[in-house]
């Protein structure tokens, strides 16, 4: 009996996802409506750390400048050592708002600290007398009206800390296939409506659009708590929602421009934290594994054996995972305005995404781990 029940345990495990892991397949936490209006708007200092990012960094400082934000806004490109005139490109997409702009030149990096979270720290010396903290990356791009809506948002809600997760570049066939299930898996492994809960433990963030209240990072110990941290948006998020309350959604009111025309890119990106995620743990590496197996792949790999085999129940049992894993995939395709056919290779996704975390573990134990713009930080 128990042997003829087993192959229901992925469509079982699906059920329970969907009723108890806080509705993150929903998609439903979303930037959406107008700003509301304030009686005063606080200041607010953007924060780009940018290390060889010419191509996209004017796109950038161009977008947050032409922010329509009532109250006073400075950009803070941290220059980190670039060597493709990533501080030109900077200075000459500031235009006739140059006064807005500052552009640091970054320090040699510090024993201890991520080279972001480094110059972070140091674009964020200067603004003493910010109420608020905008950090966002080098590739990323704003609808003149994000940042009203982000500070409307933390004002009204009394929160210490918002965070959108911006659009990620979703053209390529790689993209078209990894972009929404990395977004997919995101939010299931940090549900959002339990990320946004005061009451519940779960904390992120996402790092292309993090707007936090500078006294409540002072008061959470400042960049320099998480300095060596390299899924650096969800430490910060951590130590914030330990004093506040904090809100994540997604958004189109922002974008990447980041490419990935070829599956090597991707995997870079995330062979580069996924076992730091995992605690660097060989044993929460096998869980890893033996879950994503039984999740993802064990439906698929039913439902085809059973058009071999002509096991009915088999193909029974593996077709409706298959189908219900899909269906929880679709808010999230139609986020990216994506053909709902997609949703049927949420399986192939999640088998690329378990050999990507395979082989960050690789990566680690050959001393080459979190690799980034010619760094590495194997601890």
């Amino acid at each position: 009996m128990i042997q003829r029940l087993l192959p229901f345990l992925p469509f079982a495990i699906w059920i329970g996802l969907i009723l108890f892991r806080g509705n993150f397949w929903r998609s439903d936490q979303i930037t959406s409506g107008e700003a509301k209006d304030l009686d005063s708007w606080p200041n607010v200092t953007a924060v780009i750390p940018a290390r060889n990012e010419a191509p996209s960094i004017g796109a950038t400082v161009e977008t947050l400048l032409a922010q329509d934000y009532p109250g006073s806004l400075s950009v803070v490109v941290v220059d980190d050592n670039s060597d493709d005139g990533t501080a030109d490109v900077a200075r000459a997409a500031a235009g006739d708002r140059a006064d807005k702009l500052t552009v640091v030149s970054g320090k040699p990096l510090e024993a201890g600290w991520s080279g972001k979270l480094w110059a972070v720290s140091q674009g964020i010396e200067g603004a003493t007398t910010s109420d608020y903290i905008w950090l966002t990356d080098a590739d990323i791009t704003h609808t003149p009206g994000n940042l009203r809506w982000l500070v409307a948002k933390a004002e009204v809600e009394k929160l210490d800390l918002v965070s959108e997760m911006v659009m990620l570049r979703c053209e390529s066939f790689w993209e078209r296939l990894l972009i929404p299930a990395f977004i997919f898996f995101f939010q299931k492994l940090y549900p959002f409506p339990q990320v946004n809960n005061p009451d519940h433990a779960v904390a992120a963030a996402a790092g292309g659009c993090v707007l936090v209240k500078r006294k409540a990072l002072a008061d959470a110990g400042g960049i320099a708590a998480i300095k060596d941290k390299l899924i650096d948006d969800c430490a910060l998020a951590a130590i914030i929602k330990a004093r506040g309350p904090i809100w994540l959604g997604l958004t189109e009111r922002a974008h990447s421009l980041r490419v990935y025309n070829h599956l090597s890119e991707i995997w870079h990106m995330v062979a580069r934290t996924a076992f730091v995620q995992l605690d660097h743990s060989v044993l929460q590496l096998i869980g890893t594994v033996v879950g994503m197996a039984i999740i993802y792949l064990a439906a698929p790999i039913m439902a085809i054996w059973s058009g071999i085999t002509g096991d009915e129940l088999l193909g029974l049992a593996g077709g409706g995972a298959w189908l219900v894993m899909a269906i929880t995939f679709l808010p999230t395709l139609r986020l990216y305005k994506m053909n709902p056919a997609w949703a049927m290779a949420l399986p192939l996704a999640g088998l690329i995404y378990t050999a990507m975390t395979v082989d960050s573990a690789r990566q680690h134990w050959a001393g080459r781990g979190g690799a980034w713009k010619g760094r590495s930080y194997s601890s």
